[in-house]
Formats: C-alpha cells, structure tokens, sequence
C-alpha cells in the first residue's frame, strides 16, 4: 500500500494530507512547532465551504523520525525558498525492504514537487533521481495550529503531474500516476497526467505574480493594473527565452472542471488569501516572491528582457517580510507610483 509522506505540512501539505487520510489513504505529515505539535495531538482539521472535519493523521517533525520504506512516496509541499534545505535533508534518509536497507531516497523513491514557481524541481533534481513537477490549483489557509481552510467545493483541487527530467522506467511513473488517480480522486482531489506538466506550472506562475499583491496591499482589487504589468512582462520574457505556456482557454478548462468552484468558509472573511499573505499574516520573515515575480526577473536577465515592475515588487516584498509587516501594510496608490514609475 502506498504511502505519502507529505515533506513541510502547512496549508497545502496538511489538507492533503487531511483529505487523503479521511479516505483511509495512508499519509504522514512532516510538519513543525506549534502546528506539528497540534495535529500530532488531535489531529487536521479541515474547515471547507460545505463541511468542517477534524481528521486523525500522524506527524513526525525530522526526516530521522520516518521509517522510510519502497512504498512511499514524497510530497514536497514547503515554500520555495526552504526547499533545498528541505530536500537536502531527505535525499540520503535510507530506504527499507523486507530485508532492511535496500537504498536512500535519492535513488529510490519518487518525490512530488508541489510548490509554486517552476524552481523547486530543479532543486530537487539535483538531488534526487525520480523527479516529478506537481501543479497545485488548491486554495488553501493555515491561520490557527493545527486547523486548514479549504476553499474548493465539492470537489477540493486540482493536480497536474508529470515526470520532471528524463525517465529511464516510463512504467514506473505510469504506475505512480495510476496511484495518484486512485487514491486522491476519491478524496476530491482531481489528478491529471498532461504529457508537458511545466507548461502548466509556467502558466500557474503567471496567476501567482499577483500573490505579492495580496500581502502587500491585503485587498488587491484596485491594483488590477500592477497585476497586468507584471504578467505583461512575464509574458514578453518566456516569450523572449522559448518558454511555453498553457493558453488561457486550455488552464480555464483544466481549472475550472465540473463539480469545483471556490467559495467562502462560514465564519471566514473572503480575503484569506496567497501563500504570500500567509507569509505576512503570520510574521515567518520570508516570502516567496522572489520564486515568483523574482523568477521573472531572473529569466528576463538571462536572455536581456527588462522585468522592472517585478522587481520593484520583489523589493517591496522581501522589505515587507524582512521588518514584519502585516497583509495590506501599502497603501494602493503609494503601491502604483512605487511600481509602475
């Protein structure tokens, strides 16, 4: 019986895994501090539009914890920027069979990379031969320890996967998204197989160049013209450097299946946004743009595309995060003539 050992649990990590275990899927969740702590004592609870459900999983909080063995399978679900530190820690973990160690993860087990951006599975290919990218169109919150909001109703999310890198056992990865199929559809967590998964998390990325707008500005409503600039100059970068990107109708249709729509959970406002406004809302120091709107710029460098709305945005975020602001500290306006001038 496979299991998924999801590596950094905090919203996304721990509603999978949630839902998987709820399903009777085996899981176990690495997580840390006081969400670990949480969970490993009553369980995720799992706060969604049309349910709320608290959810018994098991947690571990270091990799030396997690008796590793064939059957597993890893799930990257950290912030970008603690990734190598993350895979890293997991590549030389050893591997048991009936017989004990047969190997390390590294050259064994199939790790999902289910971050935003399109650079953390090149990290972990640095590291680890079996290398999958995991596009996640799942909206999800971790404001309390040990409690997830989970917008998507009835059907949870959506999960584009694909080998990253070339494959030297094509049947192994068909057997792994077999897997996927079978055991995270029942728990509402489509899972499609497209033949070239990082067009769709290059067109993932470009939805993510508004996330830092959310965290700085809290209601980002009234910045739709920033949004388009920086999606604009993302847009003439992968153009410049040969990137492909899914088309606006095909991710509308891959997002947007029947039986998923994204609502409000009762008793929360609406506004509970990005990964990024998590990062702000919650004091961590660090914030992701620079793996997003940051992305952009680097690319843009590489093959001489100017990015400046997006850098000015990865400077105003990573200021943000450094001295501790709150989601909606700039004021719109101030935002606009900082960004677009």
């Amino acid at each position: 019986m496979t299991r998924y050992v999801v590596v950094g649990a905090g919203a996304v990590g721990s509603a999978l895994g949630g839902l998987l275990a709820q399903q009777g899927v085996d899981v176990l969740l690495v997580a840390r501090g006081e969400h670990a702590r949480a969970m490993a004592a009553g369980g995720v609870t799992l706060r969604c539009p049309d349910t709320t459900v608290t959810v018994p999983v098991p947690v571990v909080t270091a990799a030396e914890d997690a008796y590793l063995t064939v059957d597993d399978v890893l799930v990257l679900t950290t912030k970008t920027q603690d990734a190598e530190a993350a895979v890293t820690g997991w590549a030389d973990v050893p591997v048991h069979g009936p017989d004990g160690t047969v190997g390390r993860v590294a050259d064994l087990l199939p790790m999902l990379v289910a971050l935003n951006g399109v650079t953390g599975e090149e990290i972990a290919l640095r590291y680890v031969e079996r290398v999958y990218g995991l596009c996640v169109w799942f909206p999800t919150v971790m404001v309390e320890p040990g409690e997830v909001i989970v917008r998507g109703t009835p059907r949870r999310g959506v999960f584009h996967v694909g080998r990253f890198g070339a494959s030297t056992d094509p049947s192994a990865d068909t057997a792994l998204f077999d897997g996927l199929v079978r055991d995270w559809e029942p728990a509402g967590c489509l899972v499609r197989c497209p033949d070239a998964v990082m067009e769709w998390k290059y067109r993932k990325l470009l939805a993510n160049l508004g996330n830092v707008l959310e965290a700085l500005l809290g209601d980002a409503s009234g910045a739709k013209d920033v949004r388009r600039a920086a999606q604009a100059e993302a847009r003439a970068v992968f153009d410049a450097a040969g990137i492909a990107v899914v088309g606006d109708e095909e991710s509308r249709a891959g997002w947007q299946p029947d039986g998923l729509s994204f609502e409000s959970v009762p008793g929360e406002p609406p506004g509970l946004g990005s990964s990024s406004w998590q990062s702000l809302a919650r004091g961590t120091g660090t914030i992701e743009t620079d793996f997003l709107n940051g992305e952009v710029v680097r690319i843009g460098r590489r093959v001489g595309v100017p990015a400046p709305v997006n850098a000015r945005l990865t400077g105003l975020a990573r200021r943000a995060a450094r001295e501790g602001m709150e989601p909606g500290a700039f004021d719109v306006d101030e935002l606009r003539a900082r960004v677009l001038t």
